[in-house]
């Protein structure tokens, strides 16, 4: 777990065993994955196999869950729910990054503690893991395989971005934007005077983190958020380039949700469809590039192309 960070600057302090902590911090390059917690194995299946078309895989990380690829690098890690884990369905995000054992030395030498050791999967991956501020399970994974070729019948292989509910934007700033590195991309509300989207781009990457901001400040009152709204807010968003075929697709071929909803135009002027699993989690589609001006603020990176 992830604790408190004391300070920016190096850390004089080294832990037994640990790699010798890079001067550059390596490079953090996109999603990884989403990991969601199911109540229904079987209907959770169906979702990921025949509504997105994710190709079915053993998961190394975890002998109890279950990957649904969309490309060998990306992929929805699917776990049984726990006993008394709350509302909200959200197991961990990850990341990628070029160098694993290196980013968890340099993150000790930044002052974060708490990380788990690296681990190695059967395919090649290696991964560590703590927490952000707020609490939020964070990994990063240095993956075994290079390609990002979209698995056979995916609606899409390409995750383009995360989303879950944020409660203070300073203090997560403190740990994407300003220790890791994460760059300002766009944010955006329903309503004049309020902050509801803030996303920021991972350091090496065009892929995404968006902050659904929940209080003060923002248009979700806290005590909105129940389970329905944790399902909205903590998402997935895999990127089409044309929405109508994409959409197109899922009617001609029987593929649709139970609850779906679009498509729409977002306030970022990208459109977007919704889509959810059997427990509440929301995938989104979106395609890569707006097709208008979007509201609210300007984009300040390149959005992605594929």
């Amino acid at each position: 777990m992830i604790g408190k960070i004391a300070a920016l600057t190096l850390a004089t302090l080294a832990l037994g065993g640990a790699a010798p902590a890079p001067t550059a911090r390596p490079a953090i390059t996109g999603v990884s994955h989403l990991a969601v917690y199911s109540t229904d194995a079987a209907a959770t299946e169906h979702f990921y196999t025949v509504v997105l078309g994710a190709r079915k895989g053993a998961d190394p990380e975890d002998a109890a869950g279950t990957r649904y690829y969309f490309s060998p690098r990306q992929f929805v890690e699917v776990l049984p729910a726990p006993a008394g884990h709350g509302p909200s369905m959200l197991a961990h995000v990850a990341y990628t990054t070029d160098d694993a054992a290196g980013l968890r030395g340099w993150l000790t030498a930044h002052g974060v503690r708490d990380l788990t050791a690296v681990q190695r999967g059967t395919g090649g991956d290696q991964w560590f893991a703590g927490h952000d501020p707020e609490g939020n399970a964070v990994q990063f994974v240095q993956p075994g395989v290079q390609s990002t070729t979209a698995e056979p019948g995916t609606i899409s292989g390409r995750i383009i971005h995360v989303g879950y509910a944020v409660h203070d934007r300073a203090k997560q700033d403190g740990f994407y934007k300003t220790l890791l590195g994460f760059r300002p991309y766009w944010y955006g509300a329903f309503n004049e005077g309020k902050v509801d989207w803030v996303s920021q781009q991972t350091p090496d990457g065009t892929d995404w983190l968006e902050y659904m901001m929940v209080g003060p400040g923002s248009d979700v009152a806290l005590d909105k958020v129940d389970a329905n709204e944790l399902g909205v807010l903590n998402h997935l968003s895999l990127g089409v380039p044309n929405m109508q075929a994409a959409v197109t697709t899922l009617y001609r071929e029987n593929r649709l949700s139970k609850r779906h909803d679009g498509p729409q135009m977002g306030l970022d002027g990208k459109w977007q469809a919704n889509f959810y699993d059997p427990d509440g989690t929301r995938i989104e589609l979106m395609e890569f590039q707006p097709v208008m001006k979007p509201c609210c603020s300007t984009f300040t990176a390149d959005s992605p192309t594929h």
